[in-house]
C-alpha cells in the first residue's frame, strides 16, 4: 500500500508554488513554480491556476484533496477569499466551489498561508512539537498564527492573528517596524549616526544577509540592531503570549536567520513583561521547515 499523498499549493504576490507532498513523510515530488504576474496580467488567473492544479492531479491520479495556502484573509468558512492585496482579482470569487466543479471528486481547502504553515510545523517537523503554539513569520511583513489543540485559531470571523497589524512603537504597526524594508531603513539610520568601527556599509546599501553576517562576527552596530528588532517582536509577543495563554513561539519566514541575534532581547523583554506563571514552560523556539514551509502547510490543511 503507497501512502497517502496530498496537493499543496503555496499561493504568494511572486510565485505560485504546487507539488505533491507525500503525507508520512513529508517529501515533495513534482514540484512546479509560476510566476504570479503572469497569471494575473492574463486577466484569467483563477482558470490559469486551474489548468496547472489540472496537470498535477492528471499526473496523480490517486490524489483527492488539495490545500492552498493564499496571502491574506478569507471567508469565515474558508471557500471565499475576501482580501488577498497581492491578488485582488480573486477577492470575493468563490474560489473552493470554481475548482470543486472543475474537479469533481477532489476536496479543496483554503487556508491563510501563514496558517497552512504554522500547521505544517505540526505535521511535518522533525521533531513533534505541542499542540499550542504562536507561530511568527518574519519577512516582507510579519505573518502569524496561532495553533491551540491542533486546530488554527481563527477567532470571531475567521481572520484572527495579524500580529505584524498590532500597534507598536513610533506610532506605527508593527510589521511597519521590522519588516524588511523598515528593517533596512532602520539599520541606514543608525549606521549614519553610528561612530565606532562597524562591517556595515555606510553608503546607504545594506542587506538582510549583510547585517546578519556582520553580527555573526560580533560586529557591535549589527549586534545593537538585531536587539532592537528583538525588543520590539518581544513587545508584540508579551502582549500575544499574555490574550492567548500560549507559551511556546515558533519563529519562521525569510528574516529568521537572524533568530540568534534577535532572541536574547526577545527573552530579555518577555522577562521585563511576563509573570511567573507566564515564564514557566516559554519557549522560543525557531520554526523548522524553512522554504517548503508553504507548500508542506498547504498540504497539512488535507489531514482535517
Amino acid at each position: 500500500m503507497s501512502s497517502v499523498e496530498y496537493l499543496g499549493i503555496d499561493v504568494g504576490g511572486t510565485n505560485v508554488k504546487m507539488g505533491i507532498v507525500d503525507a508520512n513523510s513529508g517529501k515533495i515530488s513534482n514540484f512546479y513554480s509560476h510566476d504570479t504576474i503572469s497569471w494575473r496580467q492574463s486577466g484569467h488567473f483563477v482558470e490559469r491556476f486551474g489548468d496547472a492544479v489540472a496537470l498535477q492531479l492528471f499526473s496523480n491520479k490517486d490524489v483527492k484533496k488539495v490545500g492552498i495556502g493564499l496571502p491574506g484573509m478569507l471567508s469565515r468558512d474558508r471557500t471565499v477569499p475576501l482580501e488577498i492585496t497581492a491578488i485582488p482579482e480573486i477577492n470575493d470569487i468563490p474560489l473552493v466551489d470554481t475548482l470543486s466543479k472543475r474537479f469533481p471528486g477532489v476536496e479543496f481547502f483554503l487556508e491563510n498561508d501563514a496558517n497552512a504553515a504554522a500547521l505544517g510545523e505540526y505535521y511535518f517537523a522533525e521533531e513533534k512539537i505541542t499542540e499550542n503554539y504562536i507561530f511568527i513569520t518574519l519577512g516582507t511583513g510579519v505573518g502569524g498564527a496561532a495553533i491551540i489543540n491542533k486546530k488554527i485559531f481563527t477567532g470571531g470571523d475567521g481572520n484572527a492573528m495579524e500580529p505584524g497589524h498590532i500597534p507598536s512603537r513610533h506610532g506605527r504597526v508593527l510589521e511597519r517596524n521590522i519588516g524588511k524594508k523598515e528593517l533596512l531603513e532602520l539599520a541606514i539610520e543608525r549606521r549614519n549616526a553610528y561612530k565606532g568601527e562597524t562591517h556595515l556599509p555606510s553608503d546607504g546599501e545594506i542587506s538582510t544577509t549583510g547585517l546578519v553576517a556582520a553580527a555573526a562576527e560580533g560586529d557591535e552596530l549589527a549586534l545593537q540592531i538585531w536587539t532592537e528588532v528583538g525588543e520590539i517582536l518581544g513587545e508584540g509577543l508579551a502582549a500575544l503570549i499574555k490574550i492567548l495563554d500560549i507559551k511556546q513561539v515558533l519563529i519562521g519566514g525569510g528574516l529568521s536567520a537572524s533568530f540568534d541575534y534577535i532572541v536574547p532581547a526577545v527573552d530579555k523583554t518577555l522577562d521585563y513583561w511576563l509573570n511567573p506563571y507566564y515564564k514557566n514552560g516559554l519557549a522560543i523556539k525557531r520554526a523548522t521547515l524553512g522554504n517548503d514551509a508553504g507548500l508542506l502547510g498547504a498540504a497539512s490543511l488535507c489531514f482535517e
